[in-house]
């Protein structure tokens, strides 16, 4: 069976892509940074689902962790008798707002060790581990395309991701690996402290804005990864892919 790695799948749209990927047959290997609880939930879903799933405990924000990391994937793999990878989706990461001005020098280390250094050094540790013809998908933003105050920080972060997935999929498609970026616009997710989704008056005005008449959802998200991982888009590789309704500003 076909096997998955998702950073970031205890909460969100890790968690949404987890079960999406289940479903479509997949074995799950989730990382969570500190709620095993949340990582456990999602892994008993899984589980409904007939499949495998293994939650590991990772920062990818410390990269320090990511060669113990690996082992620990490959022990994972060798258990449960698969060959390899055959996706990797670079998801997990947290939401900042702050002004240029405001921004500090701690806050713009931490947006880079989890949204561009991780998943940098974390897909060539686990390169050796995924197969020809497996996909990966990088997370970046809408946030990236448009611009809001106060999102400065956290979408150069994922400017930088959109740069790294064109190079990863130059250098992995002689190896037969396809690499592309997914970028939400504003979806009803706990991130920037659950705004979208909780402040009816917010969500109610990006709707307005968006031609498709709504904010999306986390299965709008979870389909999309699912769709980009699995074999039915295997000949998109290098492409950003904005997933927001059709939002223009």
């Amino acid at each position: 069976m076909p096997t998955v790695l998702i950073t970031g799948a205890s909460r969100g749209l890790g968690a949404n892509a987890a079960l999406h990927l289940a479903a479509k047959g997949f074995d799950v290997i989730g990382t969570y940074a500190s709620a095993a609880d949340k990582a456990e939930e999602v892994a008993a879903e899984i589980r409904a689902k007939g499949r495998k799933v293994a939650m590991l405990k990772l920062d990818t924000g410390k990269a320090s962790q990511f060669d113990s990391f690996a082992g620990q994937v490959k022990t994972v793999l060798m258990g449960w008798g698969a060959q390899g990878l055959d996706g990797l989706v670079n998801n997990a990461g947290f939401g900042a707002g702050a002004s240029i001005a405001e921004t500090t020098e701690a806050q713009l280390d931490t947006l880079f060790a989890v949204h561009v250094k991780g998943p940098f050094l974390l897909t060539g540790k686990l390169l050796p581990l995924i197969n020809k013809g497996g996909s990966i998908v990088n997370l970046s933003s809408g946030l990236a395309r448009f611009s809001y105050p106060g999102y400065a920080a956290y979408a150069s972060m994922k400017g930088a991701v959109e740069v790294m997935t064109r190079y990863m999929a130059t250098e992995f498609g002689p190896l037969g690996i396809r690499v592309n970026t997914l970028a939400p616009g504003a979806i009803e997710t706990d991130f920037g402290g659950g705004a979208v989704r909780d402040n009816a008056a917010l969500n109610e005005m990006i709707a307005q804005q968006t031609p498709l008449g709504r904010v999306g959802l986390p299965d709008d998200i979870g389909k999309a990864i699912a769709l980009l991982v699995s074999e039915e888009s295997g000949w998109i590789s290098g492409q950003r892919i904005e997933a927001s309704g059709a939002i223009h500003s």
